[in-house]
């Protein structure tokens, strides 16, 4: 079956300059990559050792704000700037990285930050992908 993602780009009346297939994995990667930074910030918040993981917790939100952003710029088609495009997918491999590094300090100890750790990687490794098909 077919992602929404998937299906909307495939109803876009006009050409994309990049593999429609291929983008909306990304697409539905960066968003399950916030979803993850979202419920895992939210568990941090109620551990009871919660000073510890302020960090995690602030790398979680700046991920999932970067990842959702992507996503929506990566979604639309119209006026398509490859140089925006570039810069997004950089700055969210960049940001996934280092939420994906901060959560595995606590991964040992936080099923969540496993979880999300997890995610990140995925993530990182969608945007590389995709920035080396963009010209």
């Amino acid at each position: 079956m077919a992602s929404v993602t998937m299906s909307m780009l495939e109803a876009y009346p006009k050409s994309i300059n990049l593999d429609r297939a291929k983008l909306a994995a990304v697409v539905d990667t960066l968003n399950s990559c916030a979803q993850a930074c979202t419920a895992c910030a939210d568990a941090c918040l109620s551990d009871d050792m919660v000073a510890e993981l302020a960090k995690c917790v602030r790398s979680n939100l700046d991920c999932a704000d970067v990842c959702t952003t992507t996503a929506r710029v990566l979604s639309r088609h119209t006026g398509y700037d490859a140089n925006v495009t570039r810069s997004l997918l950089e700055a969210c491999a960049t940001t996934c990285r280092s939420c994906g590094d901060e959560c595995a300090r606590h991964a040992d100890r936080h099923e969540h930050c496993r979880i999300c750790a997890d995610a990140c990687r995925e993530c990182e490794r969608a945007c590389r992908d995709l920035l080396a098909t963009i010209s």
